[in-house]
């Protein structure tokens, strides 16, 4: 096993410094020996995180016409049977195996070659590791289908996904959480993936709205959702589970664990707050799907930052959040492209913000938190410096996700065909791409 995320530059320069732990020598020969309380947590989060990806389906399911809601929710329950598979056969290796060029992981972990019960990565098996890891796999690609919901082929969306997972999540996730990985090795900031998830596929999801096109009728025919309480109750697994996403991609049951859960607790917090009242100015109420849509987004802009900044610094990050991701979603007004359920509003935008406002915090003293500290300064250098990095792995990033969108979409386009029939759209995908109806009464 070569590497972990939050390890090296992520963890044990940033948790050391922030949190004022001195490794011991004595801790670091213990380092290589299985640790009964980190394997637990590590499987409880490992769980968290799968359990996120229904979530998704519900919180996406809701937002949808009635006529579209299974065919909304198999693109993430699908996407928990296929990415699995891949993620094992070859994405694992992609992404964590042994570094080829800074750009993508070797072949020496295929189909899990080489890894073994006994096999160790830090504290924790390696399986317990690759189980992770397959987790953020599997919701990463569904993500994307909000930005497709409602007029995509179910073909088309298979070999998407399968095309997606590999060739842009695996090179990403290897640029910034894999050892030898070029934005690792210049100490890009990313503790749990507001760039290798949210922009990766926020980015994504733009080029899939752009390319595919708006959904018939957009504009002329009522498309409100059919069922918001799917919805928040989708919003609330999301925040169940994401506790999981970050607080375990400290890969131990430790203080900085800790840390995150406590962060990721008041980011979406004040998201929410921040999106209410930014809707509430500006159309008058604050809606049920703006609240629920405020707490995701702090979810997102937190993620990269969960172990390295601390309460006051969460909080204020939750709140620009919420208040900018509310302005990325009102883009698809002004440009004109249809982001069904704002992927890219949400996840492209809220996973750029996060992952910039991480230079700012991370390199603020007193652990990364200004109100704590009461030092409203910080050394402008280091902070220049490691936001010019973070500014670097975002336009990589997005830039790296919209080409190589584009090129899969193309092949998909040629050889299953991207678009539902107009008929199939207009009868909805339950029916036309599944054969059954989500309500039968």
């Amino acid at each position: 096993m070569a590497s972990h995320r939050p390890r090296h530059l992520l963890t044990t320069m940033f948790t050391t410094a922030l949190l004022g732990l001195l490794a011991s020598p004595a801790a670091a020969a213990q380092a290589a020996k299985l640790d009964g309380a980190d394997t637990t947590w590590m499987l409880i989060s490992t769980a968290m995180v799968l359990f996120m990806t229904p979530g998704l389906a519900l919180f996406y399911g809701g937002m949808v016409r009635r006529k579209n809601v299974l065919g909304t929710m198999v693109h993430s329950f699908f996407a928990m049977a296929l990415v699995p598979v891949l993620w094992m056969a070859v994405g694992y290796t992609l992404a964590f195996g042994s570094d080829i060029g800074g750009f993508v992981g070797g072949g020496d972990h295929i189909f899990l070659r080489g890894i073994t019960p006994d096999s160790l990565n830090g504290s924790i098996p390696t399986i317990v590791f690759v189980c992770f890891q397959a987790m953020f796999a599997v919701i990463t690609p569904a993500l994307i289908a909000g930005a497709y919901a409602e007029r995509i082929r179910f073909p088309a969306y298979v070999l998407f996904t399968g095309l997606w997972l590999l060739l842009v999540y695996a090179p990403v996730c290897h640029w910034v959480w894999g050892e030898g990985g070029w934005l690792f090795e210049r100490g890009a900031l990313d503790f749990a993936g507001g760039t290798v998830v949210h922009m990766s596929s926020g980015f994504s999801a733009l080029a899939f709205a752009i390319v595919l096109g708006r959904r018939k009728g957009l504009g002329s025919v009522n498309m409100a959702p059919h069922n918001l309480t799917l919805t928040l109750l989708g919003a609330g697994m999301l925040w169940f589970g994401w506790f999981g996403f970050n607080a375990g991609s400290a890969l131990a049951a430790n203080q900085t664990a800790a840390l995150a859960f406590l962060t990721t607790f008041l980011a979406p917090a004040a998201a929410g707050l921040s999106w209410a009242a930014v809707e509430w100015f500006h159309r008058g109420k604050p809606t049920a799907l703006g609240i629920s849509s405020g707490l995701v987004a702090g979810m997102v802009v937190i993620t990269p930052a969960a172990g390295f900044v601390g309460p006051g610094s969460a909080v204020i990050m939750g709140f620009i959040g919420g208040a900018v991701c509310y302005g990325g979603v009102l883009l698809k007004g002004h440009f004109g492209y249809d982001d069904a359920l704002d992927a890219f509003g949400v996840h492209g935008i809220g996973g750029m913000v996060g992952a910039l406002l991480t230079g700012i915090f991370a390199s603020w003293p007193g652990w990364g938190d200004p109100v704590q500290s009461l030092l409203f300064h910080t050394d402008a250098g280091a902070a220049l410096h490691q936001f010019g990095i973070q500014l670097l792995s975002v336009v990589a990033t997005g830039a790296y996700s919209v080409a190589v969108t584009l090129g899969i979409l193309m092949v998909v386009k040629v050889s299953v065909g991207l678009r539902v029939e107009d008929q199939a759209e207009l009868e909805g995908l339950d029916l036309s791409q599944h054969g059954e109806a989500s309500y039968t009464f």
